[in-house]
């Protein structure tokens, strides 16, 4: 595999994690966030997902963000008789989100985002230092 090659595999791993990643903040943002109006859904938890992609011009296959889902599990409930939300029962829905998940996910973007942007370091080393080779 040629280096530039390598270097392009690696540079659609790291669009694939910086779109993870923003949707993983996302769903941080919104954690604590209640409907806007009584009746109607919170905010529902993001699942973005990977799909293959070959690419034509490096002849190789790479990595995309794929769809991004919406997490089917339930809301969390909180008993709030004050609350202008609560239903007839007095409970809130809460977004379906968990911060110490996304937190996870949020690491495990990174260090993939990392392992990427370190491929095309490595990379690009060799480049240079194969045109030093050749200079000498």
């Amino acid at each position: 595999m040629d280096l530039n090659r390598a270097i392009g595999v690696a540079a659609s791993g790291l669009k694939a994690q910086a779109g993870r990643m923003r949707i993983i903040a996302e769903n941080l943002a919104n954690a604590d966030s209640v409907a806007s109006t009584t009746g109607t859904e919170p905010y529902r938890r993001k699942l973005p997902t990977m799909r293959p992609e070959f690419d034509r011009e490096l002849d190789a296959q790479v990595v995309a963000l794929g769809r991004v889902e919406r997490d089917r599990s339930e809301f969390k409930v909180r008993h709030e008789p004050g609350n202008p939300l609560a239903d007839a029962a007095g409970n809130v829905r809460l977004p379906n989100v968990d911060p110490l998940i996304e937190q996870m996910d949020m690491r495990e973007a990174q260090r993939n985002y990392e392992a990427n942007l370190n491929m095309v370091g490595s990379a690009r080393r060799m480049i240079a230092r194969t045109l030093d080779i050749l200079r000498a």
